[in-house]
């Protein structure tokens, strides 16, 4: 099915229109940092909390199991079971969330323990957990999942698809959660509640591709390109072993959580940065950051296919490095100084270039240094190590900027995350270059 061009892009469509769906929940109250904090009594240290919520289940374990269940049950089980505790965790984010639950007993009882944290908070943390376990499970599938549909063909270009229509996702909730919170009056419950219904569809979208999967797997074993598996080919726990010896193993999933952790909690605080620094109202400031993943989405597949007809993987995550470290400095230091909205922007979409050249390599370099067998357990864990520095880095900036009252240290501290993963990528080019992994390859081979 996967000579089909069609059958293959539909596979794609289907898989990264989960992804899309996941990533607006996952952004959808970060335009409305402002409206939380004066409607549900939060403040920035709060909101930290909450941010870092999405990733403590996965950090304390659950991504290596993740990592096993793709492994031993397969793309279709986990998918679909990912897909379904997404939903789960957005009902109990959305019930946390509502006027209803503030005046329960158990919302109560929540409040009267560590009463920092407002019962809301304590409810949607809980929801954005589990949330979080199934949008990351989810993640290393569709990677996974594109890996085997797009063997020997268009494999990086596929990803990068993937990557930018899932960041569409973050674009348009930096647009349409505004509105649906003005349409309803200032409500959160509002946009909270329309992300969580096409988290549904999502959840359906795996359910139609799981049949499409069955329906390849069978032509797999009947044309003799796939053996039936046999107790050799089965994954052994203690195949996890061979992942935590490679050296390049560590090298690639220290490199992502330092590149992650300088994007994606700066999403959670990038529109309240932008109000504070440039006196815009909170709309305006969301709709400014929107502008982040347009170049993103333009160049990832582009990217993919210079990646898969030139190669080059290895020195791509170098210049995504160097121009995220220039972004964040800018951050730090030139817009303070020159509060301009056409500076931002500038910053903004150069930062988008740097989010497009580091995952475009990233990924598809995975399936190189890992055996097949155990890729699914590969991407979760390093999604696994990722996750303990998402966890940790919004707690971080949510602090420091609750201290110091601005965002200054804080973008500091993303501008040294950059620098930590261009000494990485200088190390992964070396590796590569000494052993052979074929990352500066093309993927395509002819």
């Amino acid at each position: 099915m996967n000579d089909s061009p069609v059958a293959r892009w539909s596979v794609l469509i289907l898989v990264a229109l989960c992804m899309f769906f996941a990533y607006m929940f996952v952004d959808v109250m970060s335009p409305l940092k402002s409206l939380v904090e004066s409607n549900l009594g939060w403040n920035s240290g709060v909101f930290g909390n909450y941010a870092a919520s999405e990733f403590i289940l996965n950090v304390f374990g659950f991504l290596i199991i993740a990592g096993v269940i793709l492994d031993k049950l397969g793309v279709r089980f986990s998918g679909i079971l990912s897909a379904g505790l997404m939903v789960l965790g957005a009902s109990i984010k959305f019930i946390g969330i509502s006027e209803w639950f503030q005046t329960t007993a158990f919302a109560g009882w929540l409040g009267s323990w560590w009463v920092a944290m407002p019962a809301s908070a304590k409810m949607a943390s809980l929801g954005f957990m589990i949330f979080g376990c199934g949008c990351e499970m989810e993640g290393t599938n569709v990677s996974k999942i594109i890996a085997k549909w797009f063997k020997g063909k268009e494999m990086a270009l596929a990803m990068g698809l993937e990557m930018a229509i899932a960041r569409l996702g973050v674009f348009a909730v930096m647009w349409i959660a505004p509105i649906i919170s003005d349409k309803f009056g200032g409500s959160i419950i509002a946009p909270l509640g329309f992300c969580s219904a096409l988290l549904v569809i999502g959840l359906l979208n795996f359910i139609i591709f799981s049949f499409l999967d069955t329906r390849f797997d069978k032509q797999l074993v009947a044309a003799g390109v796939v053996p039936e598996k046999s107790e050799e080919d089965e994954f052994r726990i203690s195949d996890l072993g061979a992942i935590f010896k490679s050296k390049m193993f560590w090298i690639v999933a220290l490199l992502c959580v330092l590149y992650y952790s300088a994007i994606f909690p700066f999403q959670r605080y990038a529109t309240n940065f932008l109000e504070e620094t440039l006196s815009i109202p909170a709309a305006s400031a969301a709709h400014l950051f929107s502008c982040f993943p347009i170049l993103a989405m333009v160049l990832t597949p582009v990217l993919g296919i210079f990646l898969d007809r030139i190669g080059k993987g290895a020195t791509m995550l170098m210049a995504g490095s160097i121009i995220m470290i220039a972004c964040h400095l800018g951050f730090a230091l030139l817009l303070p100084a020159v509060p301009s909205k056409a500076l931002a922007l500038v910053l903004i979409v150069t930062l988008g270039v740097s989010f497009s050249l580091v995952p475009a390599a990233l990924w598809p370099s995975v399936p190189k240094i890992i055996d097949e067998k155990i890729l699914g357990s590969a991407y979760c864990l390093i999604f696994w190590v990722q996750n303990i520095g998402l966890f940790l880095v919004p707690m971080l900036i949510g602090s420091l900027r609750e201290s110091t009252g601005n965002y200054f240290v804080p973008m500091l501290v993303f501008s040294s995350f950059g620098i930590l993963a261009f000494i990485l990528s200088l190390f992964l080019k070396r590796e590569d270059k000494k052993s052979g992994y074929g990352l500066e390859e093309p993927n395509i081979k002819k």
